[in-house]
């Protein structure tokens, strides 16, 4: 079974193109023009042995905003086309993962419906060219269309670098866990028979 998808999502403040192979080796080329958006997509990718392909152009001129939400959404639509039926899957997982003094815990459950909820807080407004207030909305929008619960803690930290990295690579690491193809499971992962 092959868990691949392709998403080209274009509208008049975005277009974006995406290729995911769930069942990769972690290998990234992400260019969104936003740097830092970048290096935390890299750790998804990284992390959760995806292979990830991501190009993006926005209207960067007015500023981040929509780039960072449309490849979120995208990256959403992206995860919930190869999972399919989600049919075999884990379906939950979790990573806590320290950055130097900065300690993230995410919680994802593909159950097929979305929510998410962000803990934590920024000291600064932005890392690089990412404005702080972005990082949950990203979350946000990600869990809506991969159609996932997404429960993300940032425990404690000094630098807001260090708290957004830990955080991008405790949900790399949560949905390794949580998209792994378990063989003794046949079937949908719920008592109900069905997700969603």
């Amino acid at each position: 079974m092959s868990r691949i998808a392709k998403i080209h999502r274009a509208t008049r403040e975005t277009e974006v193109l995406i290729d995911l192979e769930l069942d990769g080796t972690g290998q990234a080329d992400i260019q969104t023009g936003l740097g830092f958006y970048d290096h935390l997509l890299h750790h998804v990718a990284h992390h959760g042995l995806f292979d990830l392909r991501i190009r993006a152009t926005g209207d960067l001129h007015i500023d981040e905003h929509h780039t960072v939400e449309d490849v979120a959404i995208s990256l959403g639509q992206a995860l919930d086309t190869a999972l399919g039926d989600r049919s075999g899957i884990a379906r939950m997982g979790d990573a806590f993962v320290p950055m130097d003094e900065a300690l993230a815990h995410v919680v994802v459950d593909l159950s097929g419906r979305a929510y998410a909820v962000f803990e934590g807080a920024f000291g600064t407004p932005r890392v690089g060219q990412l404005a702080t207030s972005l990082v949950p909305h990203a979350l946000e929008s990600l869990a809506t269309h991969a159609r996932m619960n997404l429960h993300t803690r940032v425990l404690y930290g000094r630098d807001d670098h260090h708290k957004a990295e830990a955080v991008f690579k405790a949900l790399g690491r949560a949905l390794d866990v949580a998209t792994r193809l378990d063989p003794r499971r046949t079937g949908v992962p719920s008592t109900k028979g069905t997700l969603a």
